[in-house]
Parts: structure tokens; sequence; C-alpha cells
């Protein structure tokens, strides 16, 4: 029995190693004939009447192993007319069969396809770009943001190297450089501010739901616009092209830590539950208590959910027209809650402010978008894009400690500010692509968005409480400190983008040297802000008046007002403050891209703006009015480089010049309050100007793998910093702090399949990481900011030196994931990511106190998506599994003090999805 055994198994191994010997290979090498024969991957290549089937990689390349004999060979691509080839393959040898596809006039009736347009969303296809690309790329496509489970742009652009998003905002940070230093736009156009603080619009507002991609430029190109020094985000919107589709989709989250405090979520009255307010500033709000929302808040339920409807469709019209429509809208909510420590300390860690804070947080976000792409033939292309977004946010903070301002021994004081904020997005934009001959090109785009910032009536009151009688009452120390505050922002900006290309290379041979790119580019910005506050003076009766938190109607009523208890003022009546500000941008680029030998291409550019920017206002600051306005003329050249090592590896070098322009608010002697801080604006504020430098080695080891390193440095000349300036409030501003500063570091990326089971459906587990090591510095000078602002902005900042506000030493982003399909496009996929930061500058120290510094921390999340067939799919996530606890110190002498800190909850969600 034994020896029949070995038998066996020594004829079996004799017989394996037979076989395998006598294989024969077929490989070459698939082109698309409508890219200039450039690599057609995810091609797919069959052996006719067998099972045998294989994919062409990211070069194009494919490979099969097959039995000596006659075979027929079919290649074939959605949208390509498919090639059948014959071939004969004997034993131990390797043909070579490589083939051009064609779409020539083959059509399907509901979908014709072009491999660059399907595969955008795809990170395999990305990745060839980013390869073929003579500038620096890095791109987040539609099937990344879904493995990853992410839900917004703001989340999306933070799972890239470099880049970290601020803890309780929607500020994003690249290479250490904050909002002023990035741009951001949408299909090549530039889009608004929301938020009147910020230079950019907040990403979070862009759900994955309308993006094909997503581009991070952290290098400078001279079709860019030169008010950039970190990185530009360029949202790509969804371009649907496919047979009919109609898609449903619900869900439901819900925050641990808004579920533990349901039985005390309580939110302000006035907002709906869908986002959107109608009421605004009273007419006759000084001559009566004539506001329209109750003091009282309201009990809530802290379950959030969503609903989103996709539906699209490709059309033929005539022998070559085709019309892709696409259109989304959604609405989603949801509530969070979070309490702490915030503080503010002297230098020698003695209390000036003390608080425990609670937060209840309701927010919502409406999207609908709408293109029509139409393409008249294979020469000309129009597109059309409709963006609407209403986002609000609703939130009741509530203060309980001490103020040194508000000296009470016997008592505790209160404070409770309501506020609830709702930002409006309308983005139109028209696009053309245009073949003027087989060497000119002619792209345009126009472009006329308008945002709206309303926060109308945010409430605070301030009140005492004493522990012996258990009794409230109002505290007043300023007219400022009961309050009711009404804000709107409007912001219309129109743009223009024109450019001709010029193919450069031989026609008849089909060989491009490369190509010249000239063109206009124009943003015209303009921007209304009014603000008006109403003050509540309580008399000497009225602040010995007891009084409950929550039932504050009971004191602030107008039987109230009219027996004189309390007073209402504004500081120029009825008239608002204002600012205005207008922006104009008239550029004018060219570049040439050449391909010096086989290995080496290169981009050299230029870009000439000339930039006007002025800024008018009427504040409590100054009710005379003023104006300040600024003329530059900026020359911007940047070149890019690119060495191919080998078929797969590149290395890449990019040099630029760029500037930074101050914002409309920075620069307008406006005064904002908030609980803990104070803002005013600067007029003496000017522009910085950046020289920047990337080195960059990469490697694509297969179509959907990548290892990169990336050195790069910032030096930036009179940068512009957020500091406290010396005034009895300690008021912050802006100003430029100093001649010089900089930044240097290294980014790592790696992709990777840790094992890949190749078949006719997918099975394979994927692993991603990449991470960021940065140091930033920047030179302190008090006297030059004393000189240049004429003794009006001193500031005494506790250290000569420093580095960039919101910049982590170490940034790093890992993802493990796993993917395994079935018949009937039945599959699952689980994804789990984690993202830590390290320590980061938040403000800069002054008047001897340490600088303000955010705690490293860690977060992870768990997404997990099951399609059960062709149509219906369930998901689920949980974010922040391990719930870390954000903190913020003060690093004084004397060691450090906590400040502020809190815990997010862990946020569990479960949604359906079905396609029609």
């Amino acid at each position: 029995m034994k020896f029949n055994l070995k038998f066996l198994f020594i004829t079996l191994f004799i017989c394996t190693i037979s076989v395998a010997q006598t294989k024969g290979t077929i490989s070459g090498v698939l082109t698309d004939k409508e890219t200039n024969n450039q690599p057609l991957p995810f091609a797919n290549v069959l052996v006719k009447g067998t099972n045998t089937i294989a994919n062409t990689d990211i070069d194009g390349k494919y490979s099969l192993s097959v039995n000596p004999g006659n075979y027929i060979i079919i290649f074939s691509f959605v949208g390509y007319e498919s090639v059948e080839k014959p071939v004969i393959v004997k034993a131990n040898e390797t043909i070579t069969v490589s083939q051009v596809l064609s779409s020539g006039s083959f059509t399907l009736q509901d979908v014709v396809v072009k491999s660059a347009a399907v595969n955008k969303q795809k990170e395999s296809a990305l990745l060839l770009e980013q390869k073929n690309a003579v500038d620096i790329k890095q791109t987040i496509g539609a099937q990344e943001l879904s493995r990853k489970g992410v839900g917004d742009v703001a989340a999306a652009v933070a799972k890239t190297s470099g880049v970290s998003k601020q803890e309780g905002s929607n500020n994003v940070f690249v290479r250490g450089l904050g909002d002023r230093y990035n741009s951001t736009s949408m299909n090549g156009l530039p889009i608004p501010s929301n938020d009147p603080e910020r230079k950019n619009i907040a990403l979070d507002l862009f759900s994955t739901d309308i993006v094909e991609y997503i581009s991070i430029d952290k290098s400078y190109g001279s079709r860019m616009y030169g008010d950039f020094a970190g990185g530009n985000v360029d949202i790509v919107s969804k371009d649907y092209r496919g047979k009919g589709m109609f898609e449903i989709s619900l869900g439901s989250k819900v925050n641990t830590n808004a579920l533990q405090n349901s039985d005390k979520f309580l939110l302000q009255q006035g907002p709906n539950k869908s986002g959107f307010v109608s009421y605004g500033v009273p007419q006759n709000a000084l001559t009566g208590y004539n506001f329209e929302n109750s003091l009282n808040p309201k009990k809530e339920s802290p379950f959030g959910g969503n609903f989103n409807l996709k539906a699209g469709k490709t059309f033929n019209i005539g022998e070559e027209g085709k019309l892709s429509v696409f259109a989304t809208a959604s609405f989603n909510n949801g509530y969070e809650y979070r309490e702490g420590l915030s503080q503010s300390v002297n230098a020698q860690g003695a209390s000036l402010k003390s608080f425990h804070q609670e937060k209840y947080t309701y927010n919502t976000n409406s999207t609908g978008m709408f293109n029509a792409n139409y393409r008249l033939n294979k020469n000309h292309k129009i597109g059309y894009n409709f963006l609407y977004i209403n986002s609000s946010e609703q939130t009741r903070d509530t203060y309980f400690g001490t103020d040194r301002d508000f000296d009470n021994a016997d008592a505790s004081l209160l404070v409770q500010r309501g506020t609830f904020s709702q930002n409006t997005v309308f983005i139109n934009q028209l696009l053309g692509n245009h073949k003027i001959t087989d060497k000119i090109d002619f792209d345009w785009g126009v472009s006329y968005n308008t945002v709206k910032g309303d926060m109308p009536d945010r409430t605070q009151n301030k009140m005492f409480y004493n522990p012996t009688t258990d009794i409230y009452t109002i505290a007043q120390r300023t007219t400022t400190d009961n309050q009711r505050y009404y804000q709107n922002l409007k912001e219309d900006e129109a743009a223009a983008n024109l450019a001709f290309t010029y193919k450069l290379g031989d026609k008849e041979s089909g060989t491009s040297k490369g190509k010249i790119v000239a063109g206009y580019n124009g943003k015209f910005k303009k921007r209304d802000f009014e603000a008006i506050q109403f003050n509540f003076n309580v008399s000497q009766a009225g602040l010995g008046t007891s009084v409950t938190p929550n039932n504050l109607d009971a004191f602030f009523n107008q039987a109230n007002y009219n027996n004189g208890t309390f007073s209402i003022g504004a500081f120029a009546g009825m008239t608002p403050q204002t600012y205005s500000g207008d922006q104009d941008i008239h550029a004018g680029f060219a570049n040439i891209e050449y391909k010096l030998s086989e290995k080496l291409s290169g981009v050299l550019g230029f870009r000439y703006e000339k930039i006007s920017q002025s800024v008018t206002w009427r504040t409590q600051l100054d009710a005379s009015g003023g104006k300040n306005e600024f003329d530059r003329n900026e020359f911007l050249p940047s070149l890019a480089l690119k060495y191919a090592l080998s078929e797969k590896q590149n290395l890449r070098l990019a040099a630029s010049k760029t500037y930074t322009l101050p914002q409309f608010k920075e620069r307008a002697l406006f005064i904002y309050e908030d609980v803990m801080e104070t803002k005013i604006g600067n007029p003496d504020l000017y522009p910085s100007q950046n020289y920047n430098f990337d080195l960059k080695w990469e490697m694509f080891p297969k179509s959907d793998e990548l290892f990169s390193v990336t050195a790069f440095g910032k030096y930036i000349l009179d940068p512009i910093n957020e500091v406290v300036i010396a005034s009895a409030s300690n008021d912050i501003s802006w100003v430029n702090i100093g001649d010089s500063g900089y930044a240097y570091g290294l980014e790592l990326e790696a992709r990777k399949n840790i094992f890949e089971i190749e078949g006719e459906y997918t099975n394979k587990l994927s692993f991603g990481f990449n991470a960021s090591l940065m140091k930033t510095h920047q030179e302190i000078d008090s006297e030059k900011v004393q000189k240049e602002t004429n003794s009006r902005m001193n500031i005494n900042l506790t250290d000569t030196s420093s580095g960039f506000t919101g910049a982590s030493d170490l940034i790093l982003n890992a993802d493990l994931s796993y993917t395994k399909n079935w018949n009937n496009d039945a599959g699952i996929m689980a994804t789990i990511a984690y993202n830590h930061y390290s320590d980061k500058l938040y403000a800069i120290g002054s008047e001897q106190k340490g600088n303000l510094v955010d705690k490293a921390m860690g977060t992870l999340d768990l997404v997990f998506k099951t399609k059960l067939n062709k149509s219906l799919g369930i998901d689920f996530g949980a974010r922040n599994l391990l719930n870390p606890q954000f903190k913020r110190v003060q690093e004084n002498t004397g060691g450090d003090v906590l400040v502020f800190n809190y815990k997010k909850g862990v946020t569990f969600g479960l949604g359906m999805n079905y396609q029609f």
C-alpha cells in the first residue's frame, strides 16, 4: 500500500512537471487608437471557447499560459470593437500578439465609453495617469473613496500623504500650511468660501456621491492661480456614462456620546430639522422685545440618517452625438455631543477663564447636482454642471465655571450660547473641449457661483449660580454679555478659463514630442458682509431677579422690557456693521511640455497675474468707515522634470514661485467676539511670497500598486500669522509676523496587494500606507510688526521663533482592505483605516505664556460593504472606534497646563442601497 501510494505520487509529480514544461505563452500589449496608441489598461483578453482569460495591466500588457495548439484570441473593451486573432502555440514557446483597439463606428444601445472616461474612478487608472504625467499628480477616485467609506471631500483629502484636518473644524492643512496657503476648485474652476473667516469653502460640504475623483496638487503649475503654497484641491464632478441607472439609498447613524445623553439633549428653538430657516433681523428690535425665537431650549432625540437618489443615462443623438446626464439629490443629518474642560491660563498656570463645557450639535446637508455632457462628435464636447448645497449646524454650548472678569466669590458663572449657521452654495459651470485640427485643441470654461452664509439669531446669556441659595441670576459686566447676534454673508464669483494646446511631433510617424499650452484665466470676486448685535442692558433690579437657565423667556419678554427690567441697544441703532471686498485677477499663462529624450521630459511654465483687492468697512471700531486697497503684478515661473528610470520607475523634480494673499476679513477693521476669544482685522496686512521645491521617486510594481518617496521644501517671505496682540483684552489679529519662514519634509506612500487570487472573480487583500515627516520654522519680529502697522499693532510673543500653526511633525494613514466577489455581482468589501498625527501648534504663545499645542491623537474607522446581488447592497460603518481624548495644552515654562479636552464618541451607521 505504501509502495502504491509512493508510485502514484511520483507519477502525478512527473505528469505535472511534464505539462508545465510543454505549455506555451501568449503575451503582448494592447493600445488605444483613440489616444495615439497609448497603452489600454483593464481590457479583456480571452482564449475563445475556454475559461482562460486575462486583463491588461497598467501598461496595457497581458500574458496567458496555454497548452500547445491552435487558438483564437479575442481582444475586447467596453465601447470598442472586439478583435479576433488566430494563433498557433508550440511547447515551451512564447508568442507575442499585440493589438490596437478602436471604437470605430461601434456603438452600444445604452453606452459608448472611452477608457479615460470610465476608469477615472478606478485606483489603477488614476495611478496610470499619475505614472504617465510629466508633472506631479496625486488623485483619489470614487473607487478608493467607496473602499475607505469616505463620506465627504474633507475626509477624503485627509487620507492623502502630508494632509491633515484640524480637529473640531473643517480647516485642512497641506504640508503644515493651513487655509490661507491652499486653494479649492471644481472642474478646474475656482469656487468661493462659505465662511467669512476662511479663504476656502468647507470641503465637508461636498458629498462623495457627486465626485468622479479628487486631484490634490502639491506642486504648482502655470495653469493654476498663483495664490498657492500648500496645495490645490480640485473636485471633479461625476461624469456618468453608461446604461440607464436609478439608485436609492437609505441609512441611519447614531453617536454614542449623543445617545448616552439623549435624556438631556437640548437645542435652541427656531431652526427646523431640514436645516432651512426664513427668519432674520426683526424690523423693530430696538423699540420692543420683538424677537421671533424662544430662548428656552427644546429636547431632541439624537438619531440621524440619510436619504439619497441617483439617476443617469446616455442617449444617442444622430450618428456621432452622445448626451450623458446625471443627477443626484440627498439629505443627511446627525447629532453629536461632547464635554470637557475649556479654559485660558496665564504664564504661571493660574486660571483666567475655566469652564466645564458641554456642546450639543445637530447638523444637516442637502445636496442636489445635475450635469449634462454633450459629445457632438469625437472632436467637440460641451458640458454643464449645476451644484446646490445647503448645510447647517445648530449648536448649544454651555460653559460653567469661573471668569476672572466676573469676580464673584459666592457664585459660579454659567454662559449659554445658541448658534445656528446656514450655508448655501450655488455652482454653475459651462465647459467645452474642442479639437480644432490634429495639432490644435481648444478648452474653455466659465462659471458663476454664489455663496450665502447666515448666522441668524445667535443668542448668548450669562448667569451667576449661587450654590448656597440654589439660585441663578443674570450676570453682567458689560452690555454685550447678554445679546442676540445676526450675521449675513453673500459672495459672488465669476471665472473664466481659456487654453489653446498645440501638439509637437510628427503626424505621419505618430510620434509626440510634447505640446505648447497658452491661455487666460480670470477670477472676479465680490463679498458683502453685515452683522448686527442687540445687547441687553439689565437694570440693577433685574440683576437681582431669580431666573431659570432653561426658561429665560420668563425674564426676557415684552412685559419686563416695558417695566424697565432691561433695555435693548446696538452700536449704531439698526444700522449694521459691514465690510465689503472686491478682488479681480487677470492672468495669462504659457507652458511648454517637451520630451527631451526617451527618458527625460519637462514642463517649463510662466504665469503673469494682475491682482487688485479693495476692502471697505463701517464697524464699531470705525463708525465713519474706512477703505484700503492694493494692486500687484505677480510673475510666477514653474518647472517640472520627469526622468523615467525604467518602465515602472520615475524620478521627478518641481520648482516654482507663488504668493499668498490676505483675506477680506483679515484686512477689514471688524471685530468678532466669541466666548473664549475676540478677533480684530488688520488693514496693514500684505501678501507673502513663496518658493516651492519637490523631488519625488515613484515605482509602480503592478497596475494598482505604488511606492513613492517625496522630499519637499517651502521658503516663505513675510509669512502671515494669527497672533495675540498686546491689548487690554488680548485680542487676536493677523500680522506679517517676520521676514521669513520655511517648511521641509519627507512623504512616503505605499499601496501593496498582500495576496490576490487570480480568476474570474476578485479575491484580494490590499494594504495602503502614507506618512509625512515635517519640520517648520518662522522668525518672529515684533519691531517689524510695529513699524509696518504704524504702532497700531504691537505683539509681545513669548519666543522669537516658532513652527507653523496647524503643522504636525508626523502624519500617517494606513488601511487594510479585503475584497471578494461572487456570481451575480455579489460581493463584500471590508476596510479598516487608521489615522495619526503628532503634536501640532494651535496658537503661538504671548505675554510669556507658552504655545497652545494639540496633543498627538489617532483614530480608527471600520467600513463593511456588501452587495447581495446586482441590485441590493447593505453597508455598515463604525467611526472613531478608539474614541481617543482630544487634548490641548499650554506649554508654560513650569510645565504643560491642560486647557481644552473632550471625546467625540463612536459613530455607528447602517445603510441600504438598491439600484434599478
